[in-house]
């Protein structure tokens, strides 16, 4: 009798690992690595995942005290692979194996269990997913010898719609009323076939005129010798690393096309990873267009059917070019000889919750696994892949740098002018607009350009605050000053989302919770308010079009609103980071960045990392067709080494500023870190268990070099939804098992009533 080792779906560290049971023959063929499992465990029915099989059982545990499974619940859904990455990530990043091997799962698949009757089989609750059959209408031979009655204008109506060619039965009848029960009427008489076909719901069609970007009559130095390196890696199957540094407009992405036909001429696939703001149906298409139905999707903004849909696509072999957000990189595809990761610095690639990973350490894993080559792309890359490059080699793997410094044809990298707003402010300028931006927009609007204006910040302002007593109004529950919001006049928490209406904080006879005076003032600046201003200053007939979490949260918006404005004549697209990464538009001549100095100001060692990636993808929106381009920077921080780095597209400018900072700190890359969070309602508890947890790091590092434990500590957010928040942070050396530690020690401590931990590897994270 076969064996299958099972991983139980229970999230805690006491049962983690597998499980024997036995597999009985009528369930043989489907209990594979990767099918889903219903078995007995503490006389209890229990979710499960088969990891492996075997034709004997343990040595150590005798036959026949080993139950049997049950019922196999769903098909497999990965292969011994992705078991074997999986549990890699569970000792990497010190969570329970079974959520390292969740994210392997098919979309909408829950771990709960439901039946019809008591004496039916089980089922697995899924959220509104699984495959959708639709009913398809063809005429048969026997249609040409039918002549409908002069009274049935349905029928008539419906053959007539049929001649063009099969159709779906819900198409029809969008068009023609009642056309379900004629397309019934007319298969009885054999007038019409009826079947059902699978249904591939969700679409990505784009009306952008750069998604269908033609394919260049030659490539550019740079192309060519980073599509010789990839070509070198793949060779070499063994998951080795090329890193595309390219500037902005480079033409990375025609490099990844052309390497991903290289991989499929050679019968293998693709997997391609892109930031989820950059994840636009731009950048699809392009995808799409070189390689049409080859092609699936995977990204949050698609139902859990149409996640579904094309993860199934995947599975079943009719797709070999995966595109998609982080999660993408967990799709079935049997045999990936390429995997990508655009825009690789991006801080979206790290997961953040359990299991809390970095995509671009799994996919290195998974290239090594499958022998696939793992391409890096960014204009931008992290400080951690630079130093993988330098060393030559990290983790087993070949880490080779390939530099794209040019673009394409006429096109050049913008100018930046960096504009001390200080300065401005001395000078008289109160507007969130300095003169040379001003003057700069007021250009485009007379040359019929276009212009992009980047803020990272939300809302109409920062914050309120009170003229009388000088209170900032806070979250109830949560350490967070509240965000105000013009349309609607409402203060919201961007921490637990909750929002209140203004005279009505935190009760509706006052508005300052300190001392009840109504004079409360906007301080900050958000993109409401930049999106008011700018409709003030340019004519009327320029479209301003805003682009932030709030005008985003509805199906399709995002993608409406690029279309909206590719196809102005005239337009000003105002937003935050989403607007900085992914955009092709020719036409934009002028980029603007309002305050540049947001995320400097952040208890974050890589705050000047992130500002310096933002601005100058953002610049690299500016120029990108035969027209210049120009880059205007608002600062009050003009000195910053990210500034001057900015100003002249010089990176080692920032990067001697910033490697010597790291070091001296002790800071990745040149050390490890992680950040564990301990939090709950009572204070005591978690100051009691976040004590414990440090003093068990201590006793496990002791005096090892190049370790070091900071903290207890209350993190930054103290305070979210009503917990409080404490954590301790772990510098370890570069080549150290650091989740393996850390899953020890957090273990030692046991269950706690009442506290939750969050171990975060390589955090990214440490607010």
């Amino acid at each position: 009798m076969p064996y299958a080792s099972v991983v139980l779906d229970i999230a805690t560290r006491q049962l983690d690992g597998a499980f024997t049971y036995a597999v009985p023959p009528e369930l043989a063929a489907d209990a594979v690595t990767g099918a889903t499992v219903l078995v007995t465990f503490s006389h209890r029915a229990a979710v499960g995942y088969v990891v492996s099989t075997s034709d004997e059982p343990p040595a150590d545990v005798p036959a026949q005290k080993i139950s049997s499974i049950e019922q196999v619940l769903a098909p497999s859904a990965f292969d011994d692979v992705a078991a074997r990455v999986a549990a890699w990530m569970a000792h990497e990043y010190a969570c329970p194996l079974c959520e390292a091997i969740r994210p392997f799962l098919a979309p909408g698949q829950k771990v709960r269990v439901t039946r019809s009757a008591p004496d039916a089989p089980w089922e697995l609750v899924n959220e509104r997913a699984g495959a959708v059959d639709a009913r398809w209408a063809a005429l048969t031979p026997a249609a040409n010898d039918f002549t409908p009655a002069k009274t049935a204008s349905r029928q008539r109506a419906v053959i007539e719609a049929l001649r063009q060619g099969p159709q779906r039965v819900a198409e029809l009848s969008a068009t023609i009323p009642g056309a379900a029960s004629v397309v019934t009427a007319l298969a009885k008489r054999g007038v019409v076939a009826v079947e059902s076909r699978r249904q591939i719901r969700g679409s990505d069609d784009t009306t952008l005129s750069s998604a269908a970007a033609p394919r260049p009559a030659e490539l550019t130095q740079g192309q060519l010798a980073a599509l010789d390196a990839i070509d070198e890696a793949r060779g070499a199957a063994r998951g080795d690393v090329v890193l595309v540094d390219g500037v902005t407009g480079s033409g990375k992405t025609e490099v990844y096309l052309a390497a991903i036909e290289s991989a499929l001429a050679d019968g293998r696939g693709a997997l391609v990873l892109v930031p989820e703001i950059s994840l636009t149906a731009q950048t699809v298409g392009r995808f799409r267009n070189r390689f049409g139905d080859e092609v699936a999707v995977l990204h949050s903004r698609l139902s859990a059917g149409e996640r579904f849909d094309q993860w199934d696509l995947v599975r079943t072999g009719r797709a070999r070019v995966v595109v998609g957000a982080r999660s993408a990189l967990f799709a079935p595809l049997a045999d990936p000889g390429l995997i990508i990761i655009d825009e690789e610095h991006e801080g979206s690639y790290k997961q953040d919750k359990s299991p809390r990973y970095h995509a671009r350490e799994v996919a290195a894993r998974l290239a090594r696994e499958r022998g696939a080559a793992l391409v890096l792309g960014s204009a931008t890359p992290s400080l951690e892949a630079l130093a993988h490059c330098r060393a030559g080699a990290y983790r087993d793997a070949r880490w080779t740098r390939v530099e794209m410094p040019e673009r394409p044809g006429s096109a050049v990298l913008p100018r930046v002018t960096v504009v001390d707003m200080g300065e401005q402010f001395r000078g008289g300028g109160r507007s969130i607009f300095s003169a040379p931006l001003a003057n700069a927009l007021l250009d485009v609007v007379r040359r019929r350009e276009k212009a992009v204006l980047l803020l990272n910040r939300r809302g109409f302002a920062n914050f309120l605050m009170c003229r009388d007593c000088g209170c900032v109004p806070e979250c109830p529950h949560c350490s967070t000053a509240l965000t105000y919001h013009e349309r609607g006049h409402l203060l919201a928490c961007h921490t637990c989302g909750r929002s209140w209406p203004v005279r009505a904080y935190p009760d509706p006879s006052t508005a300052c919770p300190n001392c009840g005076s109504r004079y409360l003032a906007a301080f900050g600046v958000g993109t409401q308010r930049v999106e008011d201003e700018l409709r003030l200053l340019l004519p009327a007939d320029v479209e301003v079009i805003r682009m932030d979490a709030d005008t985003t949260r509805a199906k399709g918006a995002h993608q409406r609103l690029l279309e909206q404005f590719d196809a102005a004549e005239c337009a000003v697209l105002v937003g935050t980071q989403m607007i900085a990464k992914g955009l092709d538009f020719p036409e934009v001549t002028l980029v603007g960045a309002i305050n540049a100095d947001t995320m400097l100001k952040l208890p974050d060692f890589r705050a000047a990392e992130r500002t310096y990636d933002l601005l100058e993808q953002v610049a690299g929106r500016a120029g990108r067709g035969e027209r210049p381009g120009e880059v205007i920077v608002q600062t009050w921080w003009a000195a910053h080494p990210a500034m001057r780095a900015v100003a002249t597209h010089d990176r080692a400018v920032f990067l001697e500023a910033e490697l010597a900072e790291r070091a001296d700190a002790g800071y990745p890359p040149f050390r490890r870190l992680a950040n564990v969070t301990v939090w709950g309602r009572a204070e005591k508890d978690v100051r009691s268990t976040c004590d414990d947890l440090a003093a068990a790091v201590r006793a496990q590092v002791g005096d090892a070099p190049g370790w070091e434990v900071l903290g207890p500590a209350d993190c930054v957010k103290a305070r979210v939804k009503d917990q409080v928040r404490r954590h301790v942070m772990v510098k370890a050396p570069v080549d150290a098992d650091l989740g393996g530690l850390l899953g020890s020690c957090v273990g030692s401590l046991g269950r706690r009533v009442g506290i939750n931990m969050a171990v975060d590897i390589d955090a990214y994270d440490l607010m």
